[in-house]
C-alpha cells in the first residue's frame, strides 16, 4: 500500500471531479455527498503518510519513480520529507471542511463547483509531492484554471476581475520561473531530477539569476511585499471555499517553493539574498499590519492579515537558522488553520446577513454564542496567544529574526502589537457593543451541527499545537538541519546561547 499511497492520494481527487463531473446535475445531493465521500476517503489515505513517517531520516519517503518521457529526461517522481509531509495533510483536512462549508453556500452549478474544488485538492498535493521539476511545473500550473473558475464563477460583484488579476500575477511569475526551470535543465545534465539539482554546485552567477526567476512565482504567491496586490481582491471575491484553500495551502506554496528550490538548489544565492528577503519580510509585517487597522470589510481585513503573517513565514525561512526555518514552516501550517478557520467563520456568518461590512454588525455573541466562542479561540491565536498555535511559531520565528539580525528582530516583534490592536478590535465590533439591526434581523439561533463540525477540527489542532507542537516539530527537525547544512557550511551556523536552547527545548 506504502508503495502507490501518494500517486492514491494526488489523482483520486482528479479521478473524483471527472466522475462529478459526469453525474446528473438535477441529483444534487447525491453530488454532494460523493464530493465529500472522496474527500474524506483521501484524507484516510494521507494519514499513513503522518502515523508512518520515519522522521529520523532527511531521506525523500513513500517514493515512486517511473520514466515518463525519457528521452528529454522527465520521469513521474514524488516521495515526501519531513516538510512537504505536512502540507499533504493540511491540504486534505482543508478540502473536507470546505466541501461541509460549501454545503448550503453554494446553490448554482453544484457539480462544476465540487469538481472544481477536488481538481484543486489533487493539483495542491502533486505540488507537495513532486520531485521532478517538469510534474512540478505542471501541476503548479494545473491550479491554476479550477481557482480561477472558484473566483470568477462563485465569487462576489466583482469576481471577474479579481479572477483575472489572480490569473494574470500568477501566471507572469511561473512563466519565469519557467524560464529558470529550463536553464537549470540545461545546467543539470539535461535532467528535471529536483533531488539530483540539490547536488549541483551551480555558478554563482547562475544562481543568482536562477533566484530572481523562482522569486519571481514563488514571491507572488506567498504573496510578498510589493506584489500582494491580487491577494486582498480574490479574498473578497472568492466564496467561502476558495478563500479558505487560498488561505489555507495555495499561497504556502510560495513559501514552500523558497524551501525546495532556492535553499537547496541554490545555496550561494540564498543566503546572499537573505538579508534583502528578510527586509521585505519586515515591510510586509508592519505594512500588512497597519492596513489591516483601516479595513471596514471582513474578508479585505483577513486577507491583509495573510500579508502580514506570511511576512513572518518569509522571515523565518531566510533567518537561515534552525529556529527560524522551523517557526516558519511551523507558522505556515498554524496560519493555514487559524486564517482558514477565520474565512470559514465569515463564511457562515455571511450566508445568514449577507453582508461583509463590519460596521452592520455587533452584539453577534448575545445571539451566537457558540460561534462566538470558536471565533474568540481563533482570534487568540491570530495574535499569538501562549498556548495556542500562533504563540510556538511567531516565537520561534523571533528567535531566529533576533539571532540573524537585531534591529529586524526588533521591527518584526511590533508586528505582533499591532496584530492585537487590529484583531482584537475586530473582534470587538462585531460581537460586542450593541447589536445590530442587521444581526437582529437575520440571525436567529446558533451555529447548526454541521457548522460545529466544520470548526471544531481547527479548535483541536490550534490547541494541540499550541500544548505539544513536537508532535509537528519532530517532523521536520532532520529535515531542516539537512537543509541548512547544505545553505550554511557547518561552521558558519549561528551559535545559539545555552539560554535560547533551553527554551526551543521548553517549547518542544
Amino acid at each position: 500500500m506504502s508503495y502507490k499511497i501518494l500517486s492514491t492520494v494526488i489523482f483520486l481527487p482528479i479521478v473524483g471531479a471527472v466522475m462529478i463531473f459526469m453525474m446528473n446535475r438535477a441529483k444534487e445531493a447525491l453530488i454532494k455527498w460523493t464530493a465529500l465521500a472522496l474527500s474524506v476517503l483521501v484524507f484516510l489515505l494521507s494519514v499513513p503518510l503522518f502515523t508512518d513517517f520515519n522522521r529520523t531520516t532527511a531521506s525523500m519517503q513513500f517514493v515512486e519513480k517511473h520514466d515518463w518521457v525519457p528521452s528529454i529526461g522527465i520521469s513521474y517522481f514524488v516521495g515526501v520529507d519531513g516538510i512537504s509531509v505536512l502540507f499533504v495533510l493540511l491540504s486534505t483536512l482543508l478540502t473536507i471542511l470546505c466541501v461541509t462549508v460549501s454545503w448550503t453556500a453554494i446553490k448554482d452549478k453544484t457539480k462544476e463547483f465540487y469538481a472544481s474544488l477536488l481538481l484543486i485538492e489533487g493539483s495542491m498535493i502533486g505540488v507537495f509531492c513532486s520531485l521532478d521539476m517538469f510534474l512540478f511545473y505542471i501541476f503548479w500550473e494545473a491550479m491554476l484554471i479550477p481557482m480561477f473558475l472558484l473566483i470568477g464563477v462563485w465569487g462576489g460583484p466583482n469576481r471577474v476581475y479579481a479572477a483575472v488579476k489572480f490569473f494574470l500575477f500568477t501566471l507572469v511569475g511561473s512563466l519565469l520561473m519557467l524560464v529558470g526551470i529550463i536553464i537549470l535543465y540545461f545546467n543539470s545534465g539535461y535532467s528535471f531530477d529536483i533531488t539530483h539539482m540539490m547536488t549541483m554546485n551551480y555558478p554563482y552567477n547562475l544562481q543568482i539569476l536562477l533566484f530572481w526567476a523562482f522569486f519571481a512565482a514563488f514571491a507572488v504567491k506567498v504573496p510578498m511585499f510589493p506584489v500582494h496586490t491580487w491577494l486582498p481582491d480574490a479574498h473578497t471575491e472568492a466564496p467561502t471555499a476558495g478563500s479558505v484553500i487560498l488561505a489555507g495551502v495555495l499561497i504556502k506554496m510560495g513559501a514552500y517553493g523558497f524551501l525546495r528550490f532556492n535553499m537547496p538548489i541554490l545555496p550561494d544565492a540564498s543566503r546572499d539574498m537573505a538579508p534583502a528577503m528578510m527586509v521585505l519580510s519586515v515591510i510586509a509585517i508592519i505594512y500588512g499590519g497597519i492596513i489591516c487597522l483601516g479595513q471596514t470589510d471582513l474578508k479585505r481585513l483577513i486577507a491583509y492579515s495573510s500579508v502580514s503573517h506570511m511576512g513572518f513565514v518569509t522571515l523565518g525561512i531566510f533567518a537561515l537558522n534552525v529556529q527560524g526555518v522551523q517557526g516558519g514552516i511551523l507558522q505556515m501550517i498554524n496560519h493555514g488553520i487559524v486564517t482558514g478557520a477565520l474565512f470559514l467563520s465569515v463564511g457562515m456568518i455571511y450566508e445568514r446577513t449577507h453582508t461583509r461590512v463590519i460596521a452592520d454588525y455587533g452584539g453577534t455573541s448575545s445571539v451566537l454564542p457558540v460561534f462566538a466562542a470558536f471565533f474568540m479561540v481563533f482570534t487568540l491565536s491570530s495574535i499569538g496567544l501562549p498556548g495556542t498555535n500562533g504563540f510556538v511559531g511567531e516565537f520561534l520565528i523571533l528567535l531566529g529574526g533576533f539571532t540573524a539580525s537585531k534591529p529586524l528582530g526588533v521591527l518584526a516583534s511590533t508586528g505582533i502589537i499591532i496584530g492585537a490592536a487590529y484583531m482584537l478590535l475586530l473582534y470587538q465590533r462585531v460581537f460586542f457593543m450593541e447589536t445590530s439591526a442587521t444581526v437582529k434581523e437575520h440571525c436567529h439561533g446558533d451555529i447548526n451541527a454541521r457548522e460545529v463540525l466544520t470548526l471544531l477540527p481547527m479548535l483541536l489542532l490550534i490547541l494541540w499545537i499550541g500544548v505539544y507542537p513536537n508532535t509537528f516539530l519532530g517532523f521536520m527537525d532532520v529535515t531542516v538541519q539537512n537543509l541548512l547544512l547544505r545553505v550554511n557550511p557547518p561552521q558558519s551556523l549561528p551559535q545559539l546561547t545555552k539560554e535560547m536552547t533551553e527554551m526551543i527545548e521548553v517549547i518542544k
